[in-house]
């Protein structure tokens, strides 16, 4: 039988791999790899997390307080509660649903060669023994050793934190979570599960960052300072009014309804359910969304960097000519060369490919290889009749050019083709210089654009985001591309091979838009450069070449159609490998954003004067304004159900960056007018005898009609659905006065007295938001300059 002490190379072949006998064996044995980390949480983790938070442990208390009163009435605020959580769940888990759908789209597989043939599976169905072809850009899900080689080169920085690739011969370890970035071969797997590297400590470089999120972290820091407020306020306004003369019932309930003011029910809830729904659009439009909080961040990008090939272009190059510049060297021989070149060493990139889709294999047998490297940018072989040949950049394999060929290469490059070098060499080693390069031709690859480049880029454009386009192409023919485009200065280019590691690059991405023949390392140090300078960074890539820049930036974009070791990375996968698609999420981030600034302000209004009001009854020998029951139409009409609406609303205004003014200067001055307003009743109702529940009845209707109007404002610029549902919401709240007023213990709507009191200060309650508004407006205005001139003070005194 075949088990764990059995796996030798000497008995696993990598022609034959594992038969499907030993595969059997192996998985019932329990040797068999563990599936990736769920992008979502589980049905069990989203009832949990919903259900069991802070705030409804609150609910739950102080239900058990009121319902000891057996004033059961007043429990309806506990029905609010449930109701926000269930469809806070129900749609969490519909949008798990759709992202689950779309990871199986985007989940790459591994080929295994089992009963003699290669098998594409994935990761999770690797078991102990099997054999792994791997090729350049893969990413190794397993712990294994090497059985063929073919200059195979490893980049295990996730493990080291070194960029430098590492050269792997046969026997040589490879480790899981490391990437392969050169050259191709087959390992042996003598460690799968819970084993691996991987799972037995974090992956750098998946986990190297979390995205942050600035809306999620403010409303995180305004919940974190009311759980200070409302449980220690709470049980002194209780005691203050017990001791001021209230019976228990009467003090309970006055407590209850002060700290259920107090709670934003259902923010933060809102929050991450707008982010989820936002996830499974993003899904249906072929986006997938590997970090909630990262379609915020693309939201606030104000510089999209990009790779050319894949995001400009389609990807899909082709052979065009092959240009003999060697006496004696005719094309056919020059085309024979490259295309023993490219089989010989086995390169599977963009390029080797359209040589192979134009030049059948000459079967020119090969004694040494060098693959091609990101980092070197050139390939070579040593045939068996001792001539060795490279083939690449022409910057990266000669020092100097003449000044004919230069010229020569410059023509070309203009007119878009993508220009590459083929040379014969004295000495041809990875890690030492090319011996005696001579030019033997030239080799002219073109790629096409794609077709809605040129709307995407100009969109972008039109909403003030940058684009910088990071290739490892020639910079001539990358700007030339980037100008048919139409991305914006196109022609300030610079070619990155005559750029030192002691230059400034801070200055460099300030100055030019298109960066050619860029190497791996130089791509972060760019994007490292713009984020130095204060901008948000999205960086696109498809290849092994752009896996620094991707961990780098803010926002790591990738291709499905690209290496498994960008995509398991990257914050989003485009399915389609559509840089289109960037709209959307753009929009999506942008959406979630500005309707979560409008609809927080109306949570925090109630939040506001409740804490106010607390604070100012804890000293008043007064019954508290509302009681549990009362603040149910404001909390669910005027603030629960509208942001349920206005949260899914489209919305895609430029981000402000001011979330704070842009909710206070709708909360700070209905607070204010609420707090005002009922403390005028209270003193009236004191001056002219009335009773609790006719003040109580005043305080509810001004605070709606003032809750109502921040709606209103909150709902701007209207269409027909936000007026039909701000006029729905009126009726209804005006409803619940007119025929349910003794259920939520209020007097009567025809009780005339009632509106003699009521008219003339809901007729004044629109000026006076408006007049509150602008003064609320002022003082942060003049606030925010100050702020700035004491960071320029700062900035100077530096």
């Amino acid at each position: 039988m075949f088990n764990l002490a059995d796996v030798k190379i000497s008995e696993v072949t990598p022609e034959q791999g594992l038969s499907s006998a030993q595969v059997e064996y192996q998985v019932k044995s329990g040797y068999k790899n563990l599936g990736e980390q769920s992008l979502t949480r589980s049905v069990k983790e989203i009832l949990r997390d919903n259900t069991f938070t802070l705030f409804n442990l609150i609910n739950v208390v102080l239900g058990a307080l009121v319902f000891y009163t057996g004033s059961y009435k007043n429990l309806l605020f506990l029905g609010i509660a449930l109701f926000n959580t269930i469809i806070g769940i129900i749609q969490e888990i519909r949008s798990k649903r759709q992202v689950d759908k779309m990871v199986l789209l985007a989940e790459g597989k591994s080929t295994v060669i089992r009963n003699g043939e290669p098998v594409d599976i994935y990761p999770e169905d690797i078991v102990l023994g099997d054999v792994l072809a791997l090729n350049r850009g893969d990413q190794i899900p397993v712990d294994g050793v090497v059985m063929q080689s073919r200059g195979m080169e490893v980049d295990e920085s996730p493990i080291t934190g070194e960029s430098q690739t590492i050269s792997k011969a046969v026997n040589g370890k490879l480790t899981s979570g490391t990437y392969l970035v050169g050259g191709s071969g087959k390992m042996l797997v003598t460690k799968v599960g819970a084993q691996t590297f991987v799972n037995h400590m974090s992956n750098e470089a998946k986990e190297g960052k979390d995205t942050s999120s600035i809306l999620l972290n403010t409303i995180n820091r305004i919940i974190k300072v009311l759980t200070y407020v409302i449980i220690p306020l709470g049980l002194i306004f209780f005691i203050a009014k017990l001791f001021g003369g209230n019976d228990i019932n009467r003090a309970i309930l006055g407590t209850v309804a002060a700290m259920i003011g107090m709670i934003p029910e259902g923010l933060v809830l809102l929050t991450s359910m707008t982010l989820a729904v936002s996830a499974m659009h993003l899904a249906r439009k072929k986006t997938l969304v590997r970090d909630l909080p990262a379609i915020e961040t693309l939201a606030r990008v104000d510089v999209i960097c990009l790779d050319k090939t894949g995001t400009i272009t389609s990807g899909d190059l082709k052979f065009e000519k092959a240009i003999p510049l060697m006496t004696g060297i005719e094309t056919a021989e020059l085309e024979k060369i490259v295309a023993g070149i490219t089989y010989g060493t086995g390169d599977t990139n963009e390029t080797a490919n359209a040589i192979k889709n134009a030049i059948e294999d000459p079967n020119m047998a090969a004694s040494a290889i060098v693959p091609f490297s990101s980092q070197r940018k050139w390939s070579g072989v040593e045939f068996t009749n001792g001539r060795e040949y490279v083939f690449g950049a022409p910057q990266f394999i000669f020092h100097q050019l003449d000044a004919d060929t230069k010229s020569q290469i410059q023509e070309y490059a203009k007119k878009g083709f993508r220009v590459l070098a083929v040379a014969k060499v004295d000495l041809l080693d990875a890690e030492k210089p090319l011996g005696n390069p001579r030019m033997i031709g030239l080799i002219l690859i073109s790629d096409v654009i794609r077709p809605n480049a040129v709307n995407t880029f100009q969109y972008f454009r039109n909403q003030d985001v940058t684009i910088k386009v990071i290739s490892g192409d020639d910079p001539t023919t990358v700007s030339t591309i980037a100008k048919n485009a139409g991305i914006q200065n196109a022609g300030h280019s610079i070619d990155m091979s005559t750029v030192s590691d002691n230059d400034d690059f801070g200055q460099l991405v300030t100055e030019n838009t298109v960066f050619g023949r860029v190497t791996p390392d130089q791509k972060k140090r760019l994007i490292s450069a713009l984020q130095e300078k204060k901008h948000t960074v999205a960086m696109t890539g498809d290849g092994v070449n752009d896996l620094l820049a991707l961990r780098q930036a803010d926002c790591g974009i990738a291709m499905a159609s690209g290496s498994e070791s960008t995509k398991s990375i990257a914050d989003f996968v485009l399915i389609n490998s559509n840089f289109d698609a960037m709209i959307d999420v753009l929009n999506e981030g942008r959406r979630v954003i500005n309707n979560i600034e409008r609809v927080a302000s109306m949570y925090l209004i109630k939040t506001m004067y409740s804490v106010a009001l607390s604070l100012i009854f804890v000293f008043l020998a007064m019954q508290y304004p509302f009681e549990p029951i009362q603040l149910t139409p404001i909390t669910s009409l005027m603030v629960g159900i509208p942001s349920f609406f206005l949260a899914l609303e489209p919305n895609f205004s430029r981000i402000t960056n001011q979330f704070m003014r842009q909710v206070l200067i709708v909360s700070a001055p209905a607070a204010v007018c609420v707090v005002g307003y009922i403390m005028v009743i209270e003193i009236v109702g004191r001056f002219f005898g009335l009773h609790y529940e006719f003040t109580s009845t005043l305080c509810v209707l001004l605070t709606g009609a003032i809750c109502w109007l921040a709606l209103v404002l909150v709902s701007r610029p209207w269409n027909r659905l936000k007026f039909g549902m701000d006029i729905l919401v009126l009726a209804a709240f005006l409803a619940i006065i007119v025929f349910f007023n003794d259920v939520f213990s209020l007097v009567s709507f025809f009780n005339k007295d009632i509106w003699l009191y009521a008219v003339p200060l809901i007729a004044t309650a629109y000026p006076l938001y408006i007049f509150m508004q602008g003064v609320i407006a002022k003082v942060l205005d003049r606030r925010e300059v100050r702020k700035r001139e004491r960071a320029a003070n700062k900035q100077n005194h530096k």
